[in-house]
């Protein structure tokens, strides 16, 4: 067996359904409160996961929670009808370890729900500190339990009713053998010895506060960068900010309600009026046509805004800016990053973990931009911003001795 734990030439053998069969698809309060008998009376962890509808809706709500417990079977939750009857399976839940696969994607929507986790196991993260070369689940399933995944819907429109039954049998399939899988990854942890490491980042997984939404979001619209002017720039702003609330108003995607292409199309034609708006590509469209009054009000309001009122063409700095910035006006910070870097990186590589995860690129770059204080220690510096005990053991002599 290598390193990580995988047996890279061992056989595959395709797991095209769940072993008990696909479970019926629960809806009622009657249901959720049966399943929630039957998860209690199981033991061990509970597997779970959850399929949205990113791409296709606005929100990112669960539209399907799927379950497992040894002892228990699977389950399959739709919490859209009746989302104040899961207290019954929140209660279940409430205490045992979750098993989840990138915690970061579904614990989001499980909090919104009213679910708490109390201790998660994350399997991919526990990849990445094994230093699989594949996280993804298919691959970690073929690798640590030789089983092939039966892949292919986890893009789809999860929002839609009723499911069709190989979507069903695919999200099954995605908690079949979670437990199995946490058991092996587990084994291999211990192994390496960095079972540790795995408790200490699973922790931090659940401690981890929502992100700040990010600043002028309609800067990240697709080619900004070919427009010429800020005028241009005001029209791309005042379009993204009226799309944005008929995608929030509506529950569609933004793609789905205004693509960006058609967005900056309207900034470089500047029309003046709903006929020249919807004589352009996308505008024309029946379904623009009917909300032509709304986008030409937005592209007025640019229109209209004096000098002052214009957004810039560069986004305003705010925090840190990028490591590759910092040359010339800041070289005492640039100086320290090209020092501690390539330090890190290199012991990432002896180690056999990838960089990212032995020391988060923005714990790298606050401690380079401010430096460590007099009074201070790099060890200390690096618990400051957020580094977990096992990774300020690993680097904070490496980083003491690398800085100039």
């Amino acid at each position: 067996m290598s390193a990580n734990g995988i047996e890279p030439d061992e056989s595959v053998t395709p797991l095209t359904r769940p072993r008990d069969g696909v479970p019926d698809v629960l809806t009622t309060p009657e249901e959720f409160s049966a399943a929630a008998a039957r998860l209690a009376a199981g033991t061990g962890p509970i597997a779970v996961d959850t399929e949205r509808a990113s791409g296709f809706r606005y929100s990112q709500r669960a539209y399907l929670i799927q379950l497992r417990r040894t002892g228990s079977g699977s389950f399959l939750l739709d919490p859209i009808d009746h989302p104040d009857a899961l207290t019954p399976v929140i209660d279940v839940l409430t205490g045992p370890q979750w098993i989840l696969h990138a915690a970061d994607q579904d614990l989001p929507c499980l909090r919104e729900l009213g679910f708490v986790c109390e201790s998660v196991f994350d399997t991919e993260l526990a990849g990445r500190l094994l230093n699989v070369p594949k996280v993804n689940l298919a691959a970690m399933v073929a690798g640590f339990l030789h089983l092939g995944l039966a892949k292919g819907h986890g893009a789809a429109d999860w929002s839609q009713r009723p499911l069709p039954d190989d979507w069903l049998n695919y999200a099954a399939l995605d908690v079949e053998v979670l437990v199995e899988l946490r058991d092996a990854v587990s084994a291999a942890l211990r192994e390496a010895g960095r079972e540790t490491w795995a408790a200490q980042e699973f922790a931090a997984v659940l401690a981890r506060p929502a992100p700040e939404p990010k600043p002028d979001r309609w800067r990240r619209t697709s080619n900004l960068n070919t427009l010429k002017t800020t005028r241009e720039y005001a029209v791309v702003r005042e379009l993204w900010t009226e799309r944005e609330e008929v995608a929030r108003r509506r529950d569609v995607a933004p793609s789905r309600v205004l693509p960006d292409a058609a967005i900056v199309n309207a900034a470089k034609s500047a029309p003046r009026n709903t006929a020249e708006l919807t004589s352009l590509p996308v505008f024309s469209g029946p379904r623009q046509r009917r909300q032509a009054d709304i986008w030409m009000r937005a592209v007025r309001r640019a229109q209209e805004m004096s000098d002052k009122q214009l957004p810039s063409k560069r986004a305003p700095q705010t925090g840190v800016p990028p490591i590759n910035r910092w040359e010339p006006k800041h070289p005492v910070a640039a100086a320290r990053a090209k020092a501690v870097r390539p330090a890190v990186k290199e012991l990432s590589e002896s180690i056999g973990i990838p960089t990212e995860n032995l020391l988060s690129p923005n714990v790298i770059r606050d401690l380079c931009w401010e430096g460590v204080r007099a009074d201070s220690t790099v060890a200390q510096r690096l618990a400051e911003l957020g580094a977990r005990p096992w990774q300020i053991e690993l680097t904070a002599e490496l980083i003491a001795a690398a800085l100039p």
